[in-house]
Formats: C-alpha cells, structure tokens, sequence
C-alpha cells in the first residue's frame, strides 16, 4: 500500500478537464451569458430547469453557477473566482451548501420531503443553498408533488438547479415554475477544437482526421467524445494516432468498404454484399457502428448529388474521398439513396434490441436488392429505373406478375394457371354509343329509382361482339333475377324497361343491351372485357340507398 501511494490515480481526460470557469464552457454560450449577467445584476432566480442531451453540459453549468452565488470573491464578468473558501469545497463536493441528488435513486416521496426540511435551515458561511437534482425525470408522481410546494414557496436562500434529458416527462406544473434553459448538441468544430487544446496540454499527438471522426461518434456530446478520445488514445500510448487507429479501437471501418458495399448493392450482387459483412464481423467490428456509419456514407451521397458548390464544408471527409464520392453519387439517384437510408435507419433501431442483429441485417441487404418486396413509392420508382436500364442494355424483361384481381397471383405469363386466369383484352375499338354508357354508368344509376337502382348497383358493364352487356356476378344472382324477371301479372319486364329509360336519358340514343349472370366464380375481368377505367366518378352524386 505504501508503495502504491507514490503513483496518482489516473483520472478521466472528461473529469479532468471539466471547465471550473464559465469561459471554459463550449457551445453553450447564450445560456452563459444569461447566467453570468443575471448574476452581475443579482436578479437570481429561485428556480432552473437544465435540458437536453447527455454531455452536454447541464451539471457542469450547475456547479459553476452554484459556485458563483457563493463566490466571495467573484469576477466582474459573473464568474467564480475558485481560489476562495466556498468555490474549493463546492469543487471538492465537501460543501454543505450545495447538495447533488440523482434522482434516478432517489426518486421516492421521502428523499423530497427530507429536502423540505433542510430547506428550512439557512446556509452556513454562504449566500445560498443549491440543490441539483440530476435526472429529475425519475421523481415519481408523489415525489413531483412533494417538490411541486418546495417550489412554490422556497426562502428566499435557497435555489433549485434540475437537470434533465427527458423534458417530455416533466409535469407542466414544474415547468411553469422553472427558468427553462435548452443546452444544445455541440457541433462538431467546437468539440474539435477543444480536443485539440487537451491533446495539446497532454502531448497527445494527433490527427485532425481522427479527431474529426471521433467528434462525430460523440454525436454531440463532449462528454462523451473526450471518453472515446481517451480510450484511443490509451490504446496507443506514446504513439501518434492516426485516423486508422481510431477506427480500429472504435471498431469502424473504413471508407472505401463503404464504397465497395454500396457498388455490390447497386449492382444486385449478394453474395458479394454479404461476403463484405462477413468480413467486418470477423475483424470485431461493432455491426451497429457500421450501419451508422454506412447511413452517414449514404447521407453524404445524397448531399453531393444536390450539387452545391459549398458541400465541402458540410461534408467531413478528405479532398480525395470527396472526389471518389462525386463519381459514386452520379451512379444511384437521390430517391434510391434516400429509399436505403430509410431502409437502414428502420434497420437501426431493430438491431439494438435485437438477440439476431446479423439475420436482422442481411435481410435488410436484400430489401435494398429487391425493391419488388416493397409497395412504397420510392421502391416503385426504383423497380421503374430497373426495367428501363434493362431496356436500355437490350435485356428481356420479364412481364411479371398479373393483376391479383385476375385471380392469378404471382403466376408467371405462359404457365397453365396464368393461362387459365388470363384477362380478356379489350376490343380494338368501342362502338360509341357502348362507349358513352361506360363512361356515364354513374349518372345511369342515379336516374334509377329504387328498389332497381340498389340492384343495379355492383352490375358491370361491358362488351362483347358489338353490344352493350350488362353482367351481374354469380353471388348477385338475385340482383339478376330481379332486374331481369317479368312482372308475373302483367309479363311485363318493368326493370329492364326502367334500365333502358335510364341509359336512354343519359346517353341521348336507344342503346340496346342484354343482361347476363356470370356463372362460374371468376373474377370479371378474366371472362368479359374490363371498362371500369371509362367510368367517370367526378362530379356525380351517389345516393345513400340505406337512408331511403
């Protein structure tokens, strides 16, 4: 032991260099500046609520604003001095005066209530009493209510600090008491640059493309960007690490693997796709940092196919990539990348919970392969630039599936059963009068009365050697019976004569026509020719038979 205590414990480069002075503070500035001059003019509120996204800054800005109430020596821009008595036992955390709480712990009614009893004791050697309440989102519903009074009416020294990542799970009631401050994702230069300055100070040499590629894997978060910093930069102690290097401790790839993937996609070759996903895997690579990052590779397709002469500076990759990346983006259509990203970023989310992420993953390669497999628009369009490029290389094309209302799904044209189900063609040409029924079949039934136009009303019409046909379905027998049968009193065919009245009126000529009961169970089209594309439905009133 007496050994052992000549060596320092080593602490985290995100520990260490936790800013002690709101100067340090990066990305956040319009919050600081409020702060430090609500300060400076002692216009200090009871209440703050610190939100957004882990590493943010949300505690960090606690502490510091906690430090700079009780400051007795504070700066004249707001800030802590962090030499006086206070602002060493708040950095230390021995302070009696500012309390942390997790709330993901301590989330229970009791722990809130033992607040509001020491609330009621003021400070001892300070101006203020702080409590941060870390993750307050995990209070429980007595627990809110129970802190809701505290809030309500605090003495005058006292100041609540809540921090959350979860803003959507404070009650409103504890919002409207709060100065509700919005920490943001810090952008990818700013957590950069001040890499830069740790490495510096730390004499870690290193690359600005390996820190660029760990600021994006950060996604945002400082905190958590100086932790893959120094896992890399552990990894290879005393040796400059390069942008390679960080893909490998981060399990990345790199980015021409990207390029080759996308290429075997394209070009519908599997098992090439899947021998380049077999390969990541065998090498340790992390297979949910490699759809990420295949996403990020697509989404910067996607961006300089748009074209803008400025992209270079939204792009984060090399010159020479940037070059390669021109070339590759004039292969695959915006609408084709953009079908892959949603593709993939549904992909995402399946696999983090997911026991089969490698399954889960091939058959997302090959829903890229076919876009057959999906009805979307933007799989369509791509199943239409498909046939047109293989039209254009002189490849036969494949007529496909039929019409499943032909009663023949996914029968190949030429098989016994396509023959079977085929649909009849229409004629070369309509007579005109046939026609026009067609395309006025609604106003036809609208001029009918009922019982007859409730009859009439899943009747087909259409055609066959010349003449107007009018055909009920087999399971609308007495539909038929009824339209077609005979007044046993008088024999006289009142239905029919009503029918012909109607089509008259409509059509402005004797139209003559039959009436036929399809006998077998088939679907219409695959027996008489189809006209439903003629019938026009805009601007004809339908009656509600039920209502009559």
């Amino acid at each position: 032991m007496g050994r052992g205590s000549k060596f320092m414990a080593y602490q985290a480069l995100y520990r260490k260099f936790r800013p002690d002075r709101f100067e340090d503070v990066r990305g956040q500035d319009v919050i600081v500046t409020t702060l430090k001059n609500q300060i400076k003019a002692d216009r200090i509120g009871h209440a703050y609520l610190f939100t957004g996204t882990r590493g943010t800054g949300k505690t960090t800005v606690a502490k510091l604003f906690a430090k700079a109430v009780n400051c007795t020596d504070r700066k004249e821009d707001g800030s802590p001095c962090g030499e006086c008595p206070n602002c060493r036992a708040i950095q230390t955390g021995s302070s009696m005066n500012v309390v942390e709480i997790d709330a993901a712990s301590n989330n229970g009614v009791d722990n809130i209530r033992e607040i509001r009893d020491e609330v009621s004791y003021p400070p001892t050697d300070a101006r203020f009493r702080v409590y941060i309440i870390d993750e307050v989102h995990m209070l429980s519903a007595g627990a809110f209510n129970a802190l809701l009074k505290t809030l309500e009416e605090p003495p005058s020294y006292v100041i609540f600090i809540l921090a959350t990542t979860e803003i959507n799970k404070i009650p409103a009631t504890i919002l409207s008491r709060c100065q509700r401050y919005d920490f943001h994702r810090m952008t990818i230069e700013t957590m950069v640059k001040r890499m830069r300055e740790i490495c510096d100070r730390e004499n870690i040499e290193v690359e600005d493309k390996a820190l660029n590629y760990i600021a994006r894997c950060g996604n945002g978060s400082m905190r958590d960007s100086l932790s893959l910093l120094d896992q890399c930069a552990s990894f290879h102690i005393g040796q400059q690490l390069t942008y390679d290097k960080a893909l490998q401790v981060l399990g990345a790839v790199d980015t021409s693997v990207y390029s080759r993937f996308l290429e075997d996609i394209v070009g519908k070759d599997l098992s090439g796709a899947l021998r380049i996903l077999d390969d990541v895997l065998m090498q340790g690579r992390d297979l949910s940092a490699f759809i990420t990052d295949f996403i990020w590779y697509l989404r910067n397709l996607l961006l300089i196919s748009a074209q803008d002469q400025h992209m270079e500076d939204v792009i984060d990759v090399s010159s020479e990539a940037l070059e390669v990346m021109k070339k590759e983006s004039e292969t695959v259509s915006p609408d084709v990348l953009m079908r892959f990203i949603r593709i993939l970023s549904t992909l995402q989310g399946d696999v983090r919970f997911s026991t089969e992420k490698r399954v889960l993953t091939e058959i997302a390669i090959i829903k890229l392969m076919q876009p057959a497999m999906e009805s979307d628009l933007g799989s369509l369009k791509q199943r239409i630039e498909d046939l047109e490029q293989k039209i254009e290389n002189g490849i036969a094309v494949n007529p496909g599936f039929f019409d499943s209302a032909a009663g023949a799904e996914g029968i190949n044209k030429g098989s016994a059963a396509a023959e079977k189900y085929e649909k009849v063609p229409l004629p070369d040409a309509l007579p005109e009068d046939v026609e026009q029924v067609a395309k006025n079949w609604k106003k036809i039934y609208n001029q009918l009365e009922q019982p007859t136009r409730n009859m009439v009303r899943n009747a087909h019409p259409t055609v066959d050697g010349g003449q107007l046909i009018i055909v009920f379905d087999e399971d609308k027998r007495m539909d038929y019976a009824f339209v077609s049968g005979k007044d046993p009193e008088t024999g006289e065919e009142k239905e029919q004569e009503a029918l012909q009245e109607a089509i008259n009126k409509v059509i402005g000529k004797n139209v003559s026509f039959k009436l036929v009961l399809q006998q077998e169970k088939r679907p219409f089209n695959t027996v008489y020719a189809d006209l439903s594309s003629l019938i026009q439905f805009d601007g004809i009133e339908i009656v509600d038979e039920s209502s009559e």
